[in-house]
């Protein structure tokens, strides 16, 4: 395809920016309807569909959430925000259905439920943007999983991975470059002899962009971003919630 002759899906696509405020205007029901179906479009390995998506529609949750992802302004001020989870429990049902006991703890069984749950988050966000709604992943969910599984009444076999909230911008935003093709498209081998020269190429690229973008101006560029987040460990509680939720990873 002529680089040209973009579809607007791909337009969409390659203009994605995280939306974070809204306006107070809903997301209409038949339009969110129509979302959630795009999402279900996604892939799923075996079918398996292992992913649930809870729409927290009380604001008094909503709020709560919010507060426990350390998230509060976004979650509590979108039009619609949605909880992912993996989802084994519905699986097991079936299972026990056709009288099989369940083999799900494995890490295999839990990639698969990431994979899936990723998927159609990622295709509701984009069939969102094509509406022309805004939104952004919460993955501050996971600061308190315990306690947000709670609140919406998770079972042993389901956990939240991420939230998102979605509504109309009330920001304007640019997109964030993103690394160079190069740096992320190789052909039969990987080449890691390239990653010095892309890195420095890049980060001359991101300074650029944290001085002049629209919010939240800093120096600073994209290896030192990576330093100073992989610089400690994080979440360190979700292996016991996981553990505690069934899955041990064989």
């Amino acid at each position: 395809m002529d680089s040209n002759n973009k579809t607007e899906t791909i337009k969409i696509m390659q203009n994605h920016r995280s939306i974070r405020k809204f306006t107070k205007d809903p997301i209409p029901e038949n339009d969110l309807v129509e979302i959630i179906k795009a999402g279900q479009g996604a892939p799923s390995s075996n079918f398996v569909q292992a992913y649930s998506v809870i729409h927290i529609a009380n604001e008094d949750r909503k709020q709560k959430i919010g507060a426990l992802a350390n998230n509060l302004d976004t979650v509590a001020g979108s039009a619609v925000f949605l909880l992912f989870c993996v989802d084994m429990k519905r699986l097991e049902v079936a299972c026990t259905k056709q009288g099989v006991e369940m083999r799900y703890d494995t890490l295999e069984n839990f990639i698969v439920g990431i994979i899936d749950a990723s998927l159609i988050a990622q295709n509701i966000l984009t069939a969102a943007e094509s509406l022309g709604y805004g939104g952004c992943y919460i993955g501050g969910v996971r600061n308190n999983p315990e306690a947000i599984s709670e609140i919406v009444g998770l079972p042993d076999k389901v956990f939240p991975v991420f939230g998102m909230a979605l509504g109309i911008p009330a920001e304007e935003q640019i997109v964030k470059p993103r690394l160079p093709l190069e740096g992320v498209f190789q052909v039969d081998e990987y080449d890691q002899k390239q990653h010095p020269v892309i890195i420095n190429q890049y980060d001359e690229i991101m300074e650029q962009y944290y001085i002049s973008r629209l919010s939240n101006n800093k120096k600073s560029n994209w290896s030192q971003a990576m330093a100073d987040f992989y610089r400690e460990n994080r979440r360190m509680h979700m292996k016991k919630f996981l553990e505690d939720k069934g899955f041990t990873l064989k």
